[in-house]
């Protein structure tokens, strides 16, 4: 069984890391930091990778949860980033189907709304060039009959019809895992709740970091040849330590999205549509579930723990019942939510809607390297060009010369079954593989769709639960979860399980709370918490359930601190 990385290996991790000297450490554990861990690893160079909070707990579990080829970008003119996007997202499904799922997309035409039959057939069908879209996955356009029923929620007056196109639905802290567990298994060291509280230099050269255990409190030093930042949101804040914020600096917006019960909005189709105001919101089915998002604010708070505000939540709830008026969606239908901020690069003169999300690297005269902007489905090319200039430097400083990236058919963590066109018939054989261990239909089906080809590693613990899971007081699927993401995925607090590995608390708050005090318990019987441990774990759950589906009155929070 390979084994990634344990919970209960984090301290031993850590110890490691700062007697070994890496050919690069990464600082920042989302999407963009775990692609270049997988790169740099895959082409032999030593690896190491810290990350803050857990991994994908930033930007990286709170997208659109899309990875699209940038349609909307189209608007914008910037035809190059719909090329690379278009054409990159592909090679993120085809290397792991099991987070990635094509979905139809449905863009409704309205007499007085931004696109017309002609801008978006054109502008579809530029798009299926520009983005290499498959045969079989290119636009259609259907008349206003055929939109009625594709989705009869959708308002009726002035439809004439619609555009439909192909999006690819992800979970974005799945995906992250994911490949950061096959960057693991290439053979990089990554541990979360590890904050980097300085720079270590020699000759004016950045060389390593002091790195402070968040759960312990214990500091650790690790060196690197080659340093990268790749912390999101907090990229400035790493640039700050390294005085080297100078020129363009990191312009942050928020988004938010709200959940709501199928049987509240019963939408059967995704939509793309485009708001009063000009903006374009998202409304998508999944998992019984409808989500819709996003806004679209500046955003100057709290980094880590953004917030739904009330105006937030109004402009999301307006746009539903501007475009859906029959559901007759109100405040307290919400059963969830989520927020998180988009790390742009700054520029003068630009709305937040109109700034791009363009990558771009930057490396200081420490010689840290930044990597700042971009989007979840470029992760990989954002990884590739990261890595070849840290090639390119190892080959002029006569170090070592490294081979060129071959991510492009690296099959990330769970993605070991063949290809997409296998992922039906491995869904089946599996799921009647997880009924005889005794999950129902739905549950290993669930299960084999989430985890790929790790399923067998859950299904090996499925041996241990009448032992220890059922005495614990959890059910089977729940068990085996628990011990593969702690065994397999370092989930080290129960919102790391229950937001970040399931994505229970955003598209199942009810299974949360029904296993939140059984799950706490376990954790705290396997690493050994102390009753205060318990209580902080416990409080710190409570308080995401609780943000969840609640907003910030801002004007109030201002009028308590001016009084």
């Amino acid at each position: 069984m390979t084994t990634y990385f344990s919970a209960e290996d984090r301290t031993s991790r850590l110890e490691e890391m700062s007697k070994q000297d890496h050919d690069i450490l990464v600082i920042g554990g989302g999407i963009t930091g775990s692609g270049i861990a997988l790169d740099a690893s895959s082409r032999g160079m030593k690896t190491a990778l810290v990350e803050m909070q857990d991994f994908a707990a930033g930007t990286s579990s709170r997208s659109t949860k899309l990875v699209h080829g940038g349609l909307r970008y189209l608007k914008q003119f910037e035809v190059k980033m719909v090329a690379e996007v278009g054409k990159e997202r592909a090679i993120v499904y085809e290397n792991g189907p099991h987070v990635t799922t094509p979905e139809w997309m449905l863009l409704p035409i309205y007499k007085e709304g931004t696109f017309g039959k002609l801008s978006t057939s054109v502008g579809l069908r530029v798009y299926d060039y520009l983005a290499n879209v498959k045969r079989n996955e290119r636009r259609k356009m259907l008349d206003q009959q055929v939109t009625k029923k594709t989705e009869p929620l959708l308002k009726q007056d002035g439809l004439l019809g619609g555009g439909v196109y192909v999006e690819y639905r992800t979970d974005d802290a799945r995906l992250t895992i994911e490949v950061l567990k096959k960057a693991v298994d290439q053979g990089a060291s990554a541990v979360n709740y590890a904050k980097v509280d300085k720079f270590i230099y020699q000759n004016n050269k950045v060389v390593g970091v002091v790195v402070i255990d968040q759960l312990t409190n214990q500091s650790y030093k690790i060196f690197a040849n080659k340093i990268v930042n790749a912390s999101g949101p907090w990229v400035d804040t790493l640039r700050e330590k390294d005085n080297s914020k100078k020129g363009k600096s990191l312009h942050l917006t928020k988004g938010i999205h709200l959940v709501f019960d199928q049987k509240k909005f019963p939408l059967k189709q995704a939509i793309y549509f485009d708001t009063p105001d000009g903006r374009m919101v998202f409304a998508i089915p999944r998992d019984g579930k409808t989500y819709v998002g996003t806004t679209d604010t500046v955003y100057s708070d709290d980094i880590i723990h953004p917030r739904m505000t009330l105006k937030d939540k109004e402009y999301v709830i307006n746009a539903i019942n501007y475009m859906f008026p029959s559901v007759d969606i109100t405040k307290d239908d919400i059963e969830s939510s989520w927020a998180g901020l988009r790390p742009l690069i700054h520029e003068d003169g630009k709305s937040p809607s109109e700034i791009s999300r363009k990558d771009e690297v930057w490396t200081s005269e420490s010689g840290l390297i930044t990597i700042a902007g971009g989007k979840l489905t470029g992760y990989r090319k954002m990884a590739e060009m990261v890595v070849d200039l840290i090639a390119t430097q190892f080959k002029n400083e006569g170090i070592k010369i490294f081979n060129a990236s071959t991510t492009k058919t690296i099959k990330i963590s769970g993605g070991d079954f063949g290809g997409s066109e296998n992922f039906p018939e491995f869904i089946r054989k599996k799921t009647l593989e997880g009924m005889k261990v005794g999950l129902t239909k739905e549950q290993a089906e669930r299960l084999v769709k989430m985890y790929g080809s790790n399923i067998d590693i859950l299904f090996e613990y499925a041996n241990n639960y009448e032992q220890k899971g059922k005495n614990a007081g959890l059910a089977l699927d729940v068990f085996m979860q628990l011990l593969y993401t702690m065994k397999q995925e370092m989930t080290v607090r129960p919102t790391d399980f229950f937001i970040r590995r399931t994505g229970a608390l955003f598209f199942n708050i009810d299974w949360v709370y029904e296993w939140k005090e059984a799950v706490v318990m376990q954790m705290a019987n396997i690493l050994e918490w102390s009753q205060d441990e318990v209580k902080d774990n416990m409080k710190e759950l409570d308080k995401h359930l609780h943000d969840a589906v609640t907003a910030i009155d801002e004007e109030q929070e201002i009028n308590q601190y001016i009084s």
